[in-house]
């Protein structure tokens, strides 16, 4: 469930994929039945294409990689996060829109 531009990040590469990323990371953390996971699809999947060679953007199944999700304390799904230099910089719960989600990456490239 991922887009051309969208990487699919796991509990075994997150470390190499995300925290150590030699540019800011936007992680999606979903699961196949969170029906506002399913709706922010499209919006992530926009999200890699504009930014695509800026901002890696990914998403991160919680059902499947629940040692991650457990790791950064993700209670409620979807959860967006935003990683530079390894160190989360910014956090979404919930669906949102785009153009939030645009202000939020745009102070940290």
């Amino acid at each position: 469930m991922a887009g051309q531009n969208t990487f699919t990040f796991t509990d075994s590469s997150f470390d190499q994929d995300v925290l150590q990323a030699d540019m800011p990371v936007l992680v999606d953390f979903w699961a196949e039945w969170c029906g506002p996971c399913r709706m922010m699809t499209p919006t992530v999947e926009a999200l890699a294409a504009d930014y695509a060679g800026r901002l890696k953007v990914g998403k991160l199944n919680v059902d499947e990689n629940g040692g991650t999700a457990m790791r950064f304390n993700i209670r409620g799904i979807p959860t967006l996060l935003l990683f530079k230099g390894g160190r989360i910089v910014e956090q979404v719960v919930g669906a949102t829109g785009k153009s939030q989600l645009q202000k939020l990456i745009e102070n940290h490239l």
